[in-house]
């Protein structure tokens, strides 16, 4: 069995990822782990996957987001993990997906996942752009209703 963790601070661009998610899903038995998406800064976003399926969820706000009177609702440890991994610009968002199979290729996934990610000219023209990135997890993350 191998595992494989994949950390990055850049944020995903979400037609790429959506794109991607199924070579992803397949690419090992079990994954799982926390994300972001460029258009949406401020949702930490959790990833599951077993089998093939996949599920992808809201999970709340980074802290990075949250005024600093709301940190306070935040459970010690979490609060203690976002210190020490602290970025300047980004806070405490972060790619951390954990890929575990037998026969992982690693390299391959890690191209993969960084495929994903924005390119240096999507990054640098900010979030305003970000927001207007097509976002396909639009139906899977806010469900009309």
């Amino acid at each position: 069995m191998a595992t494989r963790v994949w950390r990055r601070r850049r944020p995903f661009h979400p037609e790429r990822l959506y794109t991607a998610l199924e070579d992803l899903t397949c690419a090992a038995t079990r994954s799982r782990g926390r994300f972001w998406l460029a258009d949406r800064p401020d949702t930490l976003l959790s990833w599951e996957a077993a089998g093939g399926a996949l599920c992808v969820s809201r999970v709340g706000s980074w802290l990075a987001s949250l005024p600093n009177a709301a940190w306070e609702t935040a459970s010690p440890a979490r609060r203690a993990a976002a210190s020490l991994d602290w970025h300047p610009e980004h806070g405490d968002r972060c790619q951390h997906l954990v890929f575990t199979s037998p026969g992982l290729d690693g390299e391959s996934l890690e191209e993969l996942l960084d495929s994903c990610l924005l390119t240096d000219a999507e990054y640098a023209a900010g979030r305003d752009a970000w927001h207007r990135l097509r976002d396909p997890f639009d139906g899977l993350l806010d469900p009309v209703g």
